[in-house]
């Protein structure tokens, strides 16, 4: 092999990792929400990870958002998006959200210390 070959190898893989990085996912809000130290308007947000943070880009107003999240990471993969939410006067309180096509699990209460309980059947959006 020559080093051109090689050295063009090397960039097409570097190139592919970065683009299955910026993978984004698509998440609507009924109402206000609080996802880790921000609060959202209701609509349409694109989520994205970045390191410990999760990027949320308002659609509408192409405004970002970021707060710290944990991310985890399933056996199998989830079958679609699902936000994990419980009511916190008239906003929501985002506790997870879990992402579509993916093994990957954003958890927004490990990530600030909250300690919110479990509410069976919390709302998904």
């Amino acid at each position: 092999m020559t080093k051109k070959s090689l050295i063009l190898g090397g960039l097409m893989s570097i190139s592919m990792l970065c683009a299955a990085g910026s993978k984004s996912y698509d998440v609507t809000f009924a109402t206000p929400s609080t996802v880790g130290t921000v609060t959202l308007a209701a609509g349409d947000y694109k989520v994205k990870v970045d390191g410990g943070n999760a990027v949320f880009t308002d659609t509408q107003h192409n405004k970002t958002f970021t707060t710290a999240v944990k991310v985890e990471t399933a056996a199998k993969k989830f079958n679609f998006t699902a936000v994990d939410a419980t009511k916190d006067g008239k906003t929501e309180r985002v506790n997870a959200i879990e992402l579509g096509g993916s093994t990957t699990k954003l958890d927004f209460a490990k990530s600030t210390g909250a300690s919110t309980p479990a509410v069976p059947g919390g709302s998904q959006q």
